[in-house]
């Protein structure tokens, strides 16, 4: 029986990672379509909201998630070339990124309320409520990114990466051009949709 090399067996964990990492990342995108279905066939409701415009802010925080994904590209590019101060710099700005992120979904929420549109109670319609619905389960996710990357950037300080080693920047890049897209996907069809 041929015994596995070092290396060989570093491949073969990475593919594992990316392997569960593809398959939540499926999983997460039909529970986005399945929510996006069910806006979709209650829009006929007589009670549906028309000429409704989604908050300036989530423009704002669109453009914030796309720069998170470039940085954090740009990180695993870095450390590939072992510049570890131009990672670093990279990492710790894909971090504020993601935070000005879901701030700014928040400060979204309460121009949404300023305008009268409320989520829940006698106030909400169901449009609303889906929206709620779709930016809070975004949200959730977007958590998880940010708990990974404060994961990576412990990792990082901690000198476990190199032009070599450089798997868990792969596994959060991967999962932040997910969120990316994600939120991309889900703001068109909240613009162009409603």
């Amino acid at each position: 029986m041929a015994t596995m090399t070092s290396e060989e067996h570093k491949a073969r964990t990475a593919r594992s990672y990316k392997l569960l990492l593809w398959f939540a990342m499926v999983s997460m995108t039909m529970m986005f379509a399945g929510i996006t279905s069910a806006f979709v066939v209650s829009k006929s409701r007589e009670d549906w909201m028309k000429d409704f415009q989604l908050p300036t802010a989530f423009y704002f925080s669109s453009l914030a998630i796309i720069l998170c994904s470039v940085c954090l590209h740009l990180a695993k590019k870095t450390i590939r070339k072992d510049n570890r101060k131009a990672t670093t710099n990279l990492l710790l700005l894909t971090l504020l990124l993601g935070i000005s992120f879901v701030v700014l979904q928040f400060i979204g929420f309460h121009q949404l309320m300023d305008a009268g549109y409320f989520f829940t109670g006698p106030e909400s319609n169901i449009a609303t409520t889906f929206l709620y619905v779709i930016a809070v389960l975004h949200l959730a996710h977007v958590s998880g990114g940010l708990i990974s990357l404060l994961i990576i950037i412990y990792n990082h300080f901690k000198q476990k990466y190199n032009s070599s080693q450089l798997l868990g920047i792969e596994l959060g890049a991967m999962y932040w051009h997910f969120l990316d897209f994600l939120w991309i996907c889900l703001f068109l069809f909240l613009y162009f949709f409603k």
